[in-house]
């Protein structure tokens, strides 16, 4: 059964006052890549002009949450560390982790909505690192040990002892939140302690190319050539409830959806084995596979797609492509900036050239850094988290 929004957030604000704490995981698209100057974009659209409005604090700017606080883990080598306060814009993708970004990812408008939704405190703990898989940097104990491909021992990759090592850095980094949950959240009231109430994960790209941990197949194969992940996913459900003494913990799998409408067929059947264990027995119910395709931005999506080719004409032109105007090799660098100059003005109009501006900031991978995108997967994983709650009671 499917419950109003504001229902849900009517139920959940007579619940019980612990704070409440949400754990966010993933790779780059956890991050997030949208920059804040694409939040306007949204109020572009009068299906999602509301949303914009929820985001929205005092004289139109970005909001700062009332009561949700959030502790991100994020960068590499010596720069990974710790980002923590109140919930605002600025917590996405990080060059340095204490320091505003510029960007948002789905914990602002999932941390918006959480506060809305309760009265106690909202405690939002992220980790996340770019260019990272389930197969091996995720990889969960239950998992069992990485199986290394032929590939990888002929290139001495991917060795079994660092498999998971960002499970482990995840783990390690919400216990030590935990410990002191005061430090990040001021609000805490450790006479009510705190409850484990969500965990959202959102992730998937570097499992999709990833043709080593998952060969391609013969076309008819009886099993998804992405099978793998599918137990992969499973096994850190298992974990994660285990490791934190949830055992029902209500859990989100933030389906891929970059390419929205027309995925191709990897994508799709990636897709599938991403949302797949939210259908066994054990996770109905308390695991939820949401689609985030719907909310990539078709229009921007043919926009970008246009400048990819002429990106490719660029390099055609270069490169003395076959079948480019530059096969001779004759044109000069200013015919071939003209050239292109012409290319793009027959592809990309002015009108489609400013709405790409005023709303991608990134590549497809990043779901074109449009922040519109990353504010519905948020609001959607918030929903999905109190449908789980409210069906639970």
């Amino acid at each position: 059964m499917r419950y109003p929004l504001a229902l849900l957030a009517f139920c959940a604000a007579a619940a019980a006052a612990p704070t409440k704490v949400f754990i966010l995981v993933g790779q780059s698209n956890m991050e997030g890549h949208a920059r804040v100057e694409t939040i306007d974009y949204i109020g572009e659209d009068p299906a999602t002009a509301p949303l914009l409005k929820r985001m929205q604090g005092a004289e139109g700017k970005p909001a700062v949450a009332e009561g949700a606080w959030i502790s991100y883990q994020t960068g590499s080598g010596a720069q990974n560390g710790e980002g923590f306060g109140k919930l605002t814009t600025g917590y996405g993708s990080r060059q340095d982790p204490t320091k505003d970004g510029g960007k948002i990812g789905p914990e602002y408008t999932f941390g918006l909505a959480m506060d809305r939704a309760f009265k106690e405190p909202v405690l939002l703990i992220k980790a996340a690192w770019g260019g990272k898989s389930l197969n091996y940097d995720f990889r969960s104990p239950s998992a069992g040990p990485y199986p290394r491909t032929p590939a990888d021992l002929e290139k001495d990759r991917n060795p079994p002892e660092n498999a998971g090592h960002y499970y482990r850095l995840m783990v390690a980094h919400v216990k030590k939140v935990l410990a002191d949950p005061a430090r990040v959240c001021p609000a805490y009231d450790p006479k009510e302690g705190y409850e484990i109430a969500g965990f959202i994960w959102l992730q998937g790209f570097n499992d999709m190319v990833d043709g080593n941990f998952y060969p391609r197949q013969a076309k008819g194969a009886p099993t998804n050539r992405y099978a793998k992940y599918s137990e992969c996913m499973a096994a850190f459900i298992r974990d994660v409830r285990r490791e934190f003494g949830v055992p029902r913990l209500p859990f989100v799998i933030g389906v891929m959806g970059v390419g929205g409408k027309d995925p191709g067929e990897d994508n799709l059947a990636f897709r599938e084995a991403m949302a797949a264990p939210a259908d066994l027995p054990e996770f109905k119910g308390n695991v939820a596979a949401v689609r985030t395709a719907p909310f990539w931005d078709e229009q921007l999506g043919a926009i970008q797609a246009k400048k990819e080719k002429v990106r490719q004409m660029a390099y055609e032109l270069r490169n003395k492509g076959k079948r480019s105007a530059n096969a001779d090799g004759k044109m000069t660098e200013e015919q071939q900036r003209e050239f292109l100059k012409d290319y793009e003005a027959k592809l990309i109009t002015p009108a489609e050239a400013a709405q790409l501006k005023r709303g991608a900031s990134n590549a497809g991978y990043h779901y074109l850094g449009c922040a519109k995108t990353f504010a519905l997967m948020g609001e959607a994983f918030a929903e999905a988290n109190l449908q789980m709650r409210a069906a639970a009671k």
